[in-house]
């Protein structure tokens, strides 16, 4: 059992104290037994991405509090926290308008080198899109000043959801709520209505992160009702899919089935309707991935024994970004864990490691894995501790 104190469960213990909660106070106000509460605390069961939402909700708190993001040390290892400081400021200085020093490139250009930014990204080259992202922002900001158009806005709409996806990746949750007021500034300006929705969809699985389901399924129906602006193309049927499947993983962590199983059943309608669609807004609708949010739900809802036999039988296409199969590798291993197959846990989140190395070394859900693989074992095989030291454990 690691030794060291600075874990989620210490964190809670100390957040609850400062709140002024015994540990039943906060069982009962989160909504879980008072044993797991008792267990977590004490370091002897890992705290899991539902349970310390539902604390932070409890004690009105982040939920970075208690997770310990962004993990620091590991960002400088990795050579990211450098890169935070322009990512920053880039979003801060976006109403500044055209920079006279910088020269821009034709449009097409500019478009292209926002997909290959987003590409980079579902690869989970984190480090070299981040290192790319500030002046591709600029860029992007000044050339849409100096020759507005649709396309030259919605491409800075796009480069502001890459933001999102970075900022959110590596845990400054901060930065990638900015990220996503500034896509939506991008999105009016390119009078784009399924831009504006997707972000809809993203700040829905925000507040899903902290917890606040009410307010994150409120977000995804305001997506759905901005839908109504567009015409009826795959494009906007994919959209309204997506949505419908961030509700499904949102009530799922609410507990709420009937909820989860009207909105998965409206997805896979859709998804029926338009197949496998893999860049609409670099969302990757279709059959797949209701399958793969449907083992998101059965995970967040506690039915892991379904989770792993729902995971087993997806097929992930190679042509599917590595970071949504890492991801569904991520749940498989925690659904793996929870049901006592260690080992296959282990060789799923080692999975998720090979198709994405810097975005499972900061994915809460694989961290809260291992953590739970190593408290569970007398003694630590070479390879758990291998990943465990890798994750900063």
């Amino acid at each position: 059992m690691p030794s060291d104190d600075d874990h989620p469960g210490s964190r809670i213990s100390q957040q609850r104290k400062l709140a002024g909660y015994t540990q039943r106070g906060l069982a009962m106000k989160a909504g879980y037994s008072y044993s797991l509460v008792h267990q977590v605390e004490s370091g002897h069961k890992a705290a899991s991405p539902d349970f310390t939402a539902a604390c932070a909700r409890a004690l009105r708190i982040d939920v970075a509090v208690l997770t310990g993001q962004p993990y620091m040390t590991e960002l400088q290892q990795d050579r990211l926290a450098e890169l935070i400081r322009p990512i920053r400021e880039s979003l801060d200085l976006y109403d500044l308008g055209a920079d006279p020093d910088v020269s821009t490139r034709e449009t097409p250009r500019l478009v292209e080198a926002a997909a290959t930014l987003c590409r980079e990204v579902r690869a989970t080259h984190l480090h070299k899109a981040a290192r790319t992202l500030p002046h591709l922002i600029t860029e992007l900001t000044t050339a849409a000043h100096r020759k507005p158009s649709s396309e030259l806005w919605a491409a800075l709409g796009s480069t502001y959801r890459t933001a999102h996806d970075i900022t959110i990746k590596l845990g400054f949750y901060d930065l990638s709520t900015i990220a996503l007021d500034r896509m939506e500034w991008a999105a009016q300006r390119a009078s784009d209505p399924v831009l504006s929705a997707v972000r809809q969809y993203m700040r829905g699985l925000v507040y899903h992160r902290e917890g606040e389901h009410t307010i994150g399924l409120r977000l995804v129906d305001a997506g759905r009702q901005l839908l109504v602006q567009a015409d009826e193309t795959p494009e906007s049927l994919a959209v309204a899919g997506q949505l419908h499947l961030g509700a499904t993983v949102i009530a799922a962590r609410a507990r709420d089935e009937d909820v989860v199983r009207t909105r998965l059943a409206e997805a896979k309608q859709i998804a029926d309707r338009v197949g496998e669609m893999g860049h609409v807004h670099w969302l990757s609708f279709g059959p797949t991935n209701c399958a793969a949010h449907e083992v998101s739900a059965l995970t967040e809802m506690g039915r892991h024994g379904e989770a792993v036999a729902k995971a087993k039988e997806i097929h992930m296409p190679a042509s599917w970004p590595a970071s949504r199969r890492a991801h569904v590798w991520i749940d498989r291993g925690r659904s793996e864990m929870e049901t006592g197959r260690n080992d296959a846990a282990l060789v799923s989140i080692t999975k998720a490691r090979e198709l994405a190395p810097q975005q499972t070394r900061y994915h809460p859900g694989a961290r809260a894995t291992i953590e739970g693989l190593v408290r569970r074992q007398r003694r630590t095989p070479d390879a758990l501790g291998h990943i465990s030291a890798w994750l900063g454990q």
